[in-house]
């Protein structure tokens, strides 16, 4: 039998096995974390969509040191929003949603809080715009975030809904998950509410970026809501 550079044709030595089994074994456990990873990627992933945020405390009566004012003969919504909280453009999509249904029975406004120091250029961007597009919906600037501690509002996309005498028929989100479009509880409640004047449920989870603290920004832009 004819030797090339030392070693047989056709013959694989001990040492030439263990490397193979060692390279064998490097791939398999490179595929096994990695799968893992992508896993518990999207576990973490799916925690983080079905976390809400805070839901502060609303007054059952609307409050008396807000400037603003009960629609009259109409139910009045209260949205307030961090203008820059990606969650949040789910949360006017659906209110978009239950204006086009409620129409002229419903006025909204949607407070836009604007930090101290800040410019109104900060709160008047792509959110803004689109709460302006909707009909029924009047954007407002709330300055350090006033007018939302009066309605007791902590999470951006946090909804109330007052009767047409300011007594709180419905508080929480109207989105089913953070930054999800779709049917959900809280929207369900709200034209339920209006329409038939009663509801299952009058309370839902809020899921959207603190009012007062700022969505962590990357390279890339804007990342999802903090929890």
């Amino acid at each position: 039998m004819s030797v090339v550079n030392g070693k047989k044709p056709g013959v694989v030595r001990p040492t030439d096995r263990a490397v193979l089994s060692a390279r064998r074994l490097a791939t398999l456990s490179f595929g096994t974390l990695w799968g893992a990873a992508v896993v518990v990627g999207f576990v973490l992933l799916f925690l983080y969509d079905a976390t809400p945020g805070i839901r502060g405390d609303s007054p059952e009566r609307w409050p008396e040191a807000s400037a603003l004012r009960p629609e009259p003969g109409m139910s009045t919504l209260v949205m307030a929003v961090h203008p820059h909280c990606p969650c949040t453009r789910a949360s006017l999509s659906e209110l978009a949603l239950v204006m086009a249904r409620l129409r002229d029975r419903v006025r909204a406004h949607v407070l836009f809080t604007l930090p101290p120091g800040a410019e109104r250029s900060w709160a008047e961007g792509g959110l803004w715009s689109t709460a302006s597009d909707i009909p029924g919906v009047i954007p407002l600037i709330d300055s350090d975030g006033m007018e939302a501690a009066h309605f007791g509002i902590e999470t951006s996309g946090h909804t109330l809904l007052y009767d047409r005498d300011g007594a709180l028929l419905f508080s929480g989100g109207i989105t089913p998950s953070r930054g999800h479009e779709g049917d959900s509880a809280g929207r369900d409640a709200i034209v339920s509410l209006v329409e038939n004047g009663a509801s299952p449920l009058n309370i839902t989870p809020v899921y959207g970026c603190a009012l007062r603290e700022a969505p962590p920004v990357t390279v890339s832009g804007v990342t999802p809501c903090p929890k």
